[in-house]
Parts: C-alpha cells; sequence; structure tokens
C-alpha cells in the first residue's frame, strides 16, 4: 500500500517537472537572438573601434527606426501566410507628402503626422479589401501599390525636397542625452550617447504587436490562418475579416514609419526607402518568420533588423565598403536562415529536438 502511494506521489512529481517543449516560433526567436549576440560580440573582439563606442550600437536604432516597425507589419501580415511589398513605396510617398504639405502648405507637425497615418491607411484599407475579400493575389495587389506609391511620390514633387519647417526642425533635431553613456574623444572630451525618439516609438510598436499577438484573439487567428487555412475554416475563424485587418494594420504601420524615416533625414525623395521592403522581408525571415505563415515574432523580426544591419557594418569595418559587398552578404544571411529554418523544423517533426523554454516566453500551441 505504501509502495503504491509513493509511486503515485513519484508520479505526480514527474508530472509536475515536465515541460512543454519549445515551440517553433521560440526556437527560431532564440537562434536569432543569439545570432545577434555572437556576430556583435565577434565584431567587438575582432574589430574594436566602434563597435565599443556605445553611440554606434545605438545608431543601430537610430538608422533603422522606420525599418523595424515596417518589419513588424511584414511579420503581421507573413504570419498569415501572406506579403506586402508596397511599404518602401508608401515611406517615399509619405516623406515627399508631408514635406510639400509642411513647407508649401504652411502644415503643422501634427498636421503632418495625420498626413502620414491617412496615407498609410488608405494603402492598408484597398491593398487589405483587395486581397481579403476579393482574394487577389497579395503579391500582385501590394507590387500594383508599390508601383503606385512610387509614381505618386513623383507627382508630388519631381525633385527631392528639404524640409525648412520650423516646428518640424526642432522636432527632428531633439534628440535623448545619455549622460552616463557615451565615448571619450581624442582630446579627452566625454561625448555622451544620443537616442532619436523615433527608437522608442519603434520599441514602443514592437512592444504592443507581441501583446497583440501573443494575448489577443486576432493575434491566434493569424497564427492559425497561416498555419492551415482549413483548420482555421472549420474553427470557424473569419479568415477574410483577419487577412483584412492584418493589412490594414501593416498599411499604418508603413504611414508611421515614412514619418519616422522623414524625422530621421528630413527630405522627401522618390528614391527614399528604396528596397526597404526587400530589408523589411528579409529582417522578419531572419527573425524566425516562415514565409509558409503559421510561425513568427516580433521580437524575433526586431533583432533579425539589428542582425541585418551589423553584419553590413562589419562587412564595412572589414574594408569591403562597395555596396555590392553589403548585398552579397545579406544574400547568403538569408539564404542561411532560410536554410536554418528548413532544417530545424524538419528535425523538429521527426523528435530529434527537444528544448525547453522560461514559462514567460511559452505561446499557445496554435503557433507550432
Amino acid at each position: 500500500m505504501t509502495s503504491k502511494l509513493d509511486k503515485n506521489k513519484s508520479t505526480g512529481i514527474e508530472t509536475k517537472k515536465r515541460r512543454e517543449p519549445i515551440s517553433s516560433t521560440n526556437l527560431l526567436l532564440t537562434i536569432t537572438i543569439c545570432t545577434f549576440i555572437g556576430m556583435y560580440g565577434f565584431a567587438m573582439l575582432m574589430w574594436g573601434g566602434g563597435f565599443l563606442n556605445p553611440q554606434q550600437f545605438f545608431d543601430l536604432f537610430n538608422n533603422n527606426a522606420y525599418l523595424i516597425v515596417i518589419s513588424c507589419g511584414l511579420t503581421i501580415v507573413m504570419i498569415a501566410g501572406g506579403i506586402d511589398l508596397s511599404v518602401g513605396g508608401v515611406i517615399a510617398l509619405v516623406t515627399m507628402v508631408c514635406v510639400v504639405y509642411l513647407d508649401d502648405k504652411g502644415g503643422s507637425v501634427v498636421g503632418s503626422m495625420a498626413v502620414a497615418l491617412g496615407i498609410g491607411l488608405a494603402f492598408g484599407l484597398i491593398q487589405g479589401a483587395l486581397v481579403a475579400y476579393l482574394e487577389i493575389q497579395p503579391f500582385i495587389i501590394s507590387l500594383a501599390g508599390m508601383f503606385f506609391a512610387k509614381g505618386m511620390t513623383t507627382i508630388v514633387s519631381s525633385v527631392p525636397r528639404t524640409s525648412g519647417n520650423e516646428a518640424f526642425l526642432v522636432l527632428k533635431d531633439f534628440r535623448i542625452v545619455l549622460q552616463n553613456v557615451g565615448s571619450y574623444a581624442k582630446n579627452g572630451n566625454f561625448i555622451p550617447a544620443k537616442i532619436e525618439p523615433g527608437v522608442f516609438v519603434a520599441l514602443g510598436i514592437v512592444f504592443i504587436i507581441f501583446v497583440v499577438l501573443r494575448w489577443t484573439r486576432f493575434g491566434r487567428n493569424l497564427y492559425a490562418i497561416g498555419g492551415n487555412h482549413q483548420s482555421a475554416l472549420m474553427l470557424g475563424i473569419n479568415i477574410k475579416r483577419t487577412k483584412f485587418f492584418s493589412y490594414l494594420l501593416c498599411g499604418i504601420l508603413s504611414g508611421i514609419a515614412g514619418y519616422l524615416y522623414l524625422l530621421h533625414t528630413g527630405a522627401g525623395n522618390v528614391s527614399n526607402a528604396t528596397a526597404a521592403e526587400m530589408q523589411a522581408i528579409a529582417s522578419s525571415i531572419i527573425g524566425g518568420t516562415l514565409l509558409t505563415g503559421g510561425v513568427g515574432n516580433v521580437i524575433g523580426t526586431l533583432f533579425g533588423a539589428l542582425s541585418l544591419k551589423t553584419i553590413n557594418t562589419i562587412v564595412v569595418a572589414s574594408g569591403l565598403r562597395e555596396p555590392y559587398w553589403q548585398s552579397i552578404t545579406t544574400g547568403l544571411m538569408l539564404c542561411f536562415f532560410i536554410l536554418l529554418q528548413s532544417v530545424i523544423l524538419s528535425i523538429r517533426e521527426r523528435g530529434g529536438v527537444k528544448m525547453v523554454m522560461p514559462k514567460w516566453l511559452r505561446r499557445s500551441s496554435s503557433d507550432k
């Protein structure tokens, strides 16, 4: 009798200690974070110099706040099994329209922000409706949106414009100074590190999208649709509405990214954010988002964007300053992560990889 009770107690203890296996999303997230830390640590050991300067690390965020935001938008769409190629064109259109509005129309800063959101919202509404309700291929629709946005940018102004609006310039030049973090110049003066306000906007958006994907019904529906379209339909999920809102949200984030780009550069130009959509897709994939849908995490997307820009900085630091070397390394890095994802997920399906994650990072089974 005693041995039987002991056996039951032992079984209970084992059940409590048993941990659920890491999901595909969190496994790929872990790989991305480790890759970024490894690359940056390697660069600090090999080249030192700028990589040891805190300002260079913060500049990864300062220079790429817009990329982080549109990558979040692409992650949302890609989790649901879609794609959006118009985000770069929307950014260029937003920058040009806002500059013309501020300088030629005497617009206000708040008004220019509303204009940026309105442009993004319009693209999200139209593209979302065409993809979700008319069931037109998202690649074709978003490609048309990209060409339309670029064409409209040229119509608004065929020459580059730089904003001279005083109120806007005050906001553009504003920096958050970290008095106790920085580096020393050659003359011995301490130079504190500076962060642009757009960085906090980008990180805030990452946090909000993370919460939406992890704890809301909309987020669960995105994973379900991307994971198995037919199963999602059988579960009673409104697939068309979910897809529509994914493109709508991506469009709004594109408008926000356009304004962050303008805050960073202060200029409107048809060549602004050229190939940004490709970089955003690459950041999402490096961050663990699958092109087939159903797997992804915006925290991974954040580190994917940082990893992408870090490898470009490493290429320049190594003496390969020609632009094509950055394209080559980006392509190789993207291929490596796609291959890595395929191999790991294939092994997991055969039961060859068993890992666990901390409780606070676990997701529901819908993203497996």
